[in-house]
C-alpha cells in the first residue's frame, strides 16, 4: 500500500465492520467514513472500499481459514472488530499485497486502537499462526513442483 496505507486499513476496517453489522447495502456506508482524529466523517478513500470490498466478497473462504486457528473463540464468537482485523490482514498477507510482518504488524495496531485490551495479543496469535502455516503449504506445493 502507498504511504496512507494505514488511514486506508482504518477506513476499510470501519466499512468491513460495517458490512459484518448487515449494513453493506445501505448505500451512505460507502460514502461516509468516520474520522478518528476530529471525531467527523469524510469520503473514504477510493481504495478502502475496493479492500473492504475484496476482503467481505472472500470472508467465507477466509472464516473457514481462521476459525480452525480459534478452536476456543469461532469466528461467531470473536468480537466483531477482531474477526474483521483478522480478515483485513488475511487478505493482505494471502494476496500479496503487503509483506506479511507489515500486515501483522499493522493488524495489531488496527487491534490496540479499536478493540479490547486482549486484542492486539489475539490478533497476533492467529495471525503468526495463519502466517506460519501459509508458508509451510508454500514450502509443500513447491517441493511437488
Amino acid at each position: 500500500m502507498k504511504q496512507d496505507g494505514r488511514k486506508i486499513r482504518q477506513q476499510a476496517l470501519q466499512l468491513l465492520c460495517q458490512f459484518d453489522a448487515g449494513n453493506e447495502d445501505v448505500p451512505c456506508i460507502t460514502s461516509d467514513s468516520f474520522d478518528e482524529d476530529t471525531g467527523s466523517t469524510s469520503e473514504p478513500h477510493e481504495d478502502a472500499l475496493k479492500l473492504a470490498t475484496a476482503v467481505w466478497s472472500e470472508r467465507v473462504e477466509s472464516d473457514s481459514q481462521i476459525e480452525p486457528l480459534t478452536p476456543e473463540w469461532p469466528i461467531h464468537r470473536q468480537p466483531l472488530v477482531d474477526r474483521n482485523i483478522l480478515r483485513l490482514a488475511r487478505h493482505e498477507i494471502l494476496s500479496g499485497m503487503t509483506p506479511p510482518i507489515v500486515a501483522i504488524d499493522e493488524a495489531i495496531e488496527l487491534a490496540r486502537l479499536f478493540s479490547t485490551e486482549k486484542s492486539p495479543a489475539f490478533v497476533n496469535g492467529v495471525l503468526d499462526k495463519l502466517f506460519h502455516d501459509s508458508k509451510s503449504t508454500e514450502v509443500v506445493t513447491d517441493g511437488e513442483s
